[in-house]
């Protein structure tokens, strides 16, 4: 293969030295955001929410640094909820909506997770141990504070969101979660398609290096995911399922768990078609907003304290389905998108919805490509992109006419002659021969102008393995979900290339992907659209 451990290994590392900057610039924001809101409560009314930070015994005896926000009158029970800390940030990283949260009474306790910061221990990716920390959480809570035993609630962002999921399915005292930016399917988020997501990948670890401490085994999985060692492969696989909130569902719905899940359609670290595979899942009260946006950016105003949609949905939820507030969130259309392209929110009553218009674009033409090289389409920057396409509709861009055909497979849709609303998951089906036993492909789909621009909609790679040279085989494929507005006038297309820097690549050197329509089984790209 062309991708040798050393290779993947020096990329690893440049993407962990770049990290450092982004990383320490977000701590040092997450730490004056939260402090600001303590400075107020000291110097405000008598009636200000208390705030102060404590120790907490976790599993083990690990000691869990943690603060607590509570209203004044401490005389009655008050509803709970607990917040774990995201990936790398420190303690402080909620106070501001904690003070929020806590004005509205409600009791506030928020603690480093594991393995970061100054709490003990190390990272466990939301392993057994640290499910059992945030149960140790509620057990503090519930005796040195005036929280309210039957009433209690856990939100978290990113690394947070998904130890809520996981608690809420092995603790029944949890009534209600809000995962803002998680994940339901670790494996589906950071090797969909059977591919290394290689700059998230690297992101996390980077952050992980510099604000916490990885124990042998998280050391192990990176160096076996960076290596591309599929002796491993089955190992890597269970470990991220005892991860993954997908796989107690059951649970979260024997237990009748009130469950909201927001992400942004553009997050490089957990896409949004894991959110929404396990939204269709859960059979409790449920709800699932989907906006524009990178990982976490969504939220991230709402950190500061400053207004921010995704906190104040947050706040309607624990309203509605913890306190009883009747509030009207449960009898709106639980499915909310908001397109890329602008507009306001729209409202479907469930996943199944988004998407149930199809057209499909016929790959009638065979066409032979080589791989290990750019052909120049590709998903963007980890982040960068997603920010870009949130605050001024950049996506990533191709010049589409221009593609080097000897790199890039690519079909076209005709002109459409009025806009086409794209919504949900587009899929591919084709059938490939390949030269070597095993490759990697990319998939993307362009919004194409009159100029031949194109601005990437979706994407997503697939990985082969132990295929018979010469031989056609079948590919199905899930694009990332998207809600993207196509204007009159432009096409479609679909480009297939091989090498993607946001992706570990399997292209033995020499390699070489034929991609053919057989009369009994045509190829095509199936489009979500929204009717109109």
């Amino acid at each position: 293969m062309r991708h040798p451990h050393g290779t993947t290994s020096r990329t690893a590392r440049a993407l962990r030295t770049s990290a450092t900057g982004a990383v320490s610039a977000a701590l040092v924001a997450g730490t004056t955001l939260g402090l600001a809101p303590a400075a107020q409560a000291a110097s405000g009314a008598a009636a200000a929410p208390t705030t102060r930070f404590v120790d907490i015994k976790g599993h083990g005896g690990t000691v869990l640094k943690a603060n607590v926000v509570a209203p004044a009158d401490a005389s009655r029970a008050y509803p709970l909820l607990v917040l774990p800390t995201s990936w790398g940030l420190p303690q402080v990283e909620y106070l501001a909506q904690a003070r929020k949260l806590a004005d509205a009474g409600y009791v506030v306790v928020s603690y480093n997770v594991r393995g970061f910061w100054e709490s003990g221990g190390h990272i466990e990716v939301a392993g057994p141990p640290d499910i059992a920390d945030a149960s140790k959480v509620i057990d503090w809570a519930l005796a040195h504070t005036p929280a309210d035993a039957a009433h209690v609630g856990m939100a978290g962002l990113s690394y947070g969101a998904g130890i809520s999921l996981l608690t809420a399915a092995h603790d029944k005292r949890v009534k209600v979660v809000a995962a803002l930016s998680g994940w339901a399917d670790l494996i589906g988020s950071i090797y969909a398609g059977r591919t290394q997501h290689l700059q998230a990948a690297g992101l996390l670890d980077g952050a992980g290096r510099i604000t916490g401490r990885q124990g042998p085994e998280l050391q192990q999985i990176f160096k076996d995911f960076y290596a591309s060692n599929l002796a491993k492969e089955e190992d890597m696989v269970t470990w991220g399922k005892k991860r993954s909130p997908a796989t107690y569902v059951d649970r979260l719905n024997s237990n009748g768990t009130a469950v909201m899940l927001a992400n942004a359609w553009g997050d490089s670290i957990f896409p949004p078609n894991q959110y929404a595979d396990f939204y269709e899942k859960l059979t409790g009260p449920k709800r699932l907003e989907l906006r524009p946006g990178d990982h976490a950016t969504t939220e991230m105003t709402g950190l500061f304290g400053l207004p921010n949609d995704v906190w104040t949905g947050t706040r309607r939820w624990f309203d509605r389905y913890l306190k009883g507030t009747a509030n009207g969130i449960d009898r709106e259309r639980p499915v909310r998108l908001k397109s890329r392209t602008g507009g306001a929110f729209e409202g479907y009553p469930d996943w199944k919805s988004v998407t149930k218009t199809r057209k499909k674009i016929a790959l009638t033409s065979a066409t032979t490509i080589r791989a290990n090289v750019d052909s120049g389409a590709n998903g963007g920057v980890v982040f960068l992109s997603g920010v870009l396409d949130q605050v001024a509709q950049l996506p990533p861009m191709a010049s589409v006419p221009l593609l080097p055909r000897r790199w890039a497979a690519v079909w076209q849709s005709e002109r459409y002659a009025t806009a086409q609303a794209v919504r949900g998951t587009a899929r591919l089906h084709t059938t490939v021969t390949a030269t070597k036993e095993s490759g990697t492909l990319v998939a993307y789909l362009y919004d194409v102008g009159p100029l031949g621009l194109g601005k990437l909609v979706s994407h997503a790679p697939y990985t082969f393995h132990g295929e018979t040279p010469g031989r056609p085989f079948g590919v199905d494929l899930e694009l990332l979900s998207t809600a993207y507005d196509v204007p009159a006038g432009h096409r479609l297309a679909l480009v297939v290339d091989t090498v993607d820097p946001l992706y570990i690549e399997h292209n033995p050197t020499g390699a070489q992907l034929t991609f053919s329509s057989p009369p009994n089984d045509p190829s095509y790209v199936s489009i979500p659209l929204r009717e109109q």
